[in-house]
């Protein structure tokens, strides 16, 4: 049976963004954190890891924020990019100011570009999020994209052959599923994540994609009641529904 982690307390807040090591020293003088209602005194305090933390652990009579090994679920909006550096508007600044300082980073599992609203996956978990993103896994999404013309009716045939070869790249397209919705609207379900990929597979079939929208990635769809721009930390069945 394996240990449970410990860490310090600054070293914990500290990793959660609620400051500085000297900043967490300053807030724990001022009685600002208690476990199990004590108020804690020493920032040198071993804690234990345990999944029950958060809501052991509190900051102004608040629970802790979720421990490392988060995953959002964001319902990404348009316009807003999935990078920390760019200018303009970032999904990062969608979410908690604290949490954008956290350590691990939290990072967007692969990207959308800024035209393409719907499903987002954020973690500071490096090791899912490759899990996700990796070839090996074949982690369906689904897209549904709304066109500029009709369809020409064989385009399910193209996408599911393996054999549509996308400009500037050496290999084909892996088999993908179309469900079509009406004259300008289909669903694309792909197993791979190719850059701009669901335009660029409607631009090799000679249509032009005017609005993108991903619906799920995996087993997990998302919810008809999460707003755009608004997000939810997952639970440990989410996040194994991710993974089929």
């Amino acid at each position: 049976m394996s240990k449970t982690p410990t860490l310090r307390l600054d070293r914990l807040l500290a990793n959660l963004g609620y400051g500085s090591r000297r900043e967490i020293q300053m807030l724990v003088n001022r009685s600002c954190f208690r476990l199990d209602g004590e108020v804690l005194r020493k920032v040198d305090q071993k804690m234990a890891l345990t999944a029950d933390l958060c809501d052991r652990l509190q900051y102004f009579r608040e629970p802790l924020d979720p421990l490392p090994g988060l995953v959002v679920m964001m319902n990404k909006p348009l316009g807003a990019t999935c990078s920390h550096n760019e200018a303009g508007d970032l999904v990062y600044r969608l979410l908690p100011e604290r949490w954008q300082k956290r350590e691990p980073k939290i990072s967007s599992v692969g990207r959308l570009d800024k035209d393409t609203t719907g499903l987002l996956l954020l973690t500071d978990d490096g090791d899912w999020l490759h899990q996700v993103i990796s070839p090996k896994r074949d982690v369906p999404k689904r897209y549904r994209a709304t066109l500029a013309r009709d369809l020409r009716g064989d385009e399910g045939v193209l996408f599911a052959s393996g054999k549509l070869q996308l400009e500037s790249e050496k290999t084909p397209c892996l088999p993908a599923s179309l469900e079509v919705v009406s004259a300008r609207e289909a669903v694309l379900t792909l197993t791979e994540g190719r850059y701009h990929q669901v335009r660029r597979m409607f631009a090799a079939a000679g249509n032009h994609v005017t609005a993108l929208h991903r619906l799920s990635v995996g087993g997990l769809a998302l919810p008809e009641d999460l707003a755009p721009g608004a997000f939810r930390v997952l639970g440990e069945g989410e996040k194994a529904a991710v993974m089929g």
